[in-house]
């Protein structure tokens, strides 16, 4: 894409989309390892980013990992910031209760998805305007939890 944000990186290979239109990017293990039933591990990926101002990435879950084996990221999505510039870290958590996980060197272990942010300029006031939902929180469109 022209209008793609350029993004600098220092590891031993970029992220790589696997189709085109994909909206994240793979990000691989640089470690063997095991995740018990219910382990969580932070797991390196031997990458580091800048990216430019304006910009976040996500590090999101597979959903093939997911859906197959349980696997998912503990803080999802996992934010950073423009100027972070230390190693992605993927904090993998084994959600299946009975199998363990195991994955080698340069597996595909999560995504990595850009996007543009702005910030936003807080105005404290002594009343919120109206709207149609109101306080309306957990469920109040849906199922309500128990």
């Amino acid at each position: 894409m022209s209008n793609s944000p350029e993004v600098l990186f220092v590891g031993k290979e970029a992220p790589k989309y696997a189709l085109p239109g994909d909206a994240g990017a793979d990000l691989k293990c640089t470690e063997a390892f095991t995740l018990a039933p219910g382990e969580r591990k932070l797991i390196g990926t031997g990458l580091h980013i800048a990216l430019p101002d304006g910009y976040l990435a996500f590090v999101v879950p597979r959903s093939g990992l997911a859906i197959k084996h349980g696997i998912s990221i503990v803080n999802s999505p996992g934010t950073i910031d423009a100027g972070y510039r230390g190693e992605i870290m993927v904090p993998l958590w084994n959600t299946d209760t009975a199998n363990s996980f195991s994955a080698e060197v340069g597996d595909r272990i999560a995504q990595l998805i850009i996007l543009p942010v702005q910030q936003a300029a807080f105005v404290q006031v002594q009343k919120l305007p109206d709207s149609d939902r109101g306080t309306g929180g957990f469920g109040s469109t849906g199922v309500k939890p128990n």
